[in-house]
C-alpha cells in the first residue's frame, strides 16, 4: 500500500469513533478529507458537524452534511483530525496546512480527540516537521527574532494567509522534547495567535495505518 493507501485505511477506521446523534469535530487536510468522505455514507446518523477550516466545511457542504459554526454548539462528542507529527505520548505537530488555530480550538471544545495518521507520522521526538506558529501580521518580523532565540529557523509562509487573515512562521530545526512546555511558551510570545503544538490537549487515540493494518495507540 501506498501513503494514500494507509490514509484511507485509517479515516474508514475512525468511523468506529463517530458518535451517533451529536455533532462532531472535523479536522483539515488529507487524512481528514478521506475521514469526510467516508462520513458521507453514514451522514443520516448525526446531527452536524464543527469544521476546522473554510475547505473542510466545504468538502462537508459538498457531501450535504451539516456545518454548524462553534458558537452554535453545546457539545461536540469528538473531534477526527490528522497530524503530521506525534510522539509515544500523543503529543502532536499540526499545522501544515495552515489550519492550526481552528482545529486547536475545535479540540479543546471536544470531549475526544481522535487522531487519524499513517505511519511515517510516528517519531521518537517532535522536530522534524516545521513547526507552525501562526501570527498577527504586524508582528511577523519581532516574533520571528523571539523564535530565533530559543534555537529556531523561523521562515515566512510567503503568499499564504490563514482563515483568520494572519501570517504563519514554519520554525526549522528545533528538538523539541517538552513539547507542553515549549507550547505554552511560545503562544506566551506577543503576536502569536497559537502554535502547532498540540501538547497541553494531546490526542485521546492514535489511529494509526500500517502495512499490517490500523494500529490504536491510546493514552
Amino acid at each position: 500500500m501506498n501513503q494514500d493507501d494507509l490514509k484511507k485505511l485509517v479515516a474508514k477506521a475512525a468511523i468506529e469513533y463517530v458518535v451517533p446523534d451529536t455533532i462532531i469535530g472535523i479536522g483539515t487536510g488529507s487524512t481528514a478529507n478521506h475521514f469526510i468522505d467516508f462520513l458521507a455514507d453514514i451522514k443520516g446518523r448525526i446531527n452536524g458537524t464543527v469544521a476546522s477550516s473554510e475547505a473542510s466545511a466545504e468538502r462537508l457542504r459538498g457531501h450535504g452534511i451539516p456545518v454548524l459554526d462553534l458558537n452554535q454548539v453545546d457539545e461536540i462528542s469528538v473531534y477526527i483530525d490528522g497530524a503530521d507529527e506525534a510522539d509515544p505520548h500523543l503529543h502532536l505537530t499540526k499545522g501544515g496546512g495552515g489550519a492550526l488555530t481552528r482545529e486547536k480550538i475545535v479540540a479543546a471544545a471536544s470531549k475526544r480527540f481522535v487522531c487519524i495518521a499513517d505511519q511515517s507520522k510516528v517519531v521518537d521526538v517532535l522536530g522534524n516537521f516545521p513547526l507552525p506558529v501562526e501570527v498577527i501580521p504586524m508582528a511577523r518580523s519581532y516574533v520571528a527574532r523571539e523564535l530565533v532565540k530559543l534555537g529556531g529557523n523561523p521562515v515566512w509562509r510567503e503568499g499564504f494567509v490563514t482563515d483568520n487573515g494572519n501570517v504563519i512562521l514554519d520554525v526549522h530545526g528545533l528538538t523539541i522534547v517538552n513539547p507542553p512546555e515549549l507550547e505554552a511558551r511560545l503562544n506566551n510570545i506577543a503576536g502569536v495567535v497559537t502554535n502547532g503544538l498540540f501538547a497541553l490537549r494531546p490526542a485521546d487515540v492514535l489511529l494509526l495505518g500500517t502495512e499490517e493494518g490500523v494500529k490504536t495507540i491510546t493514552r
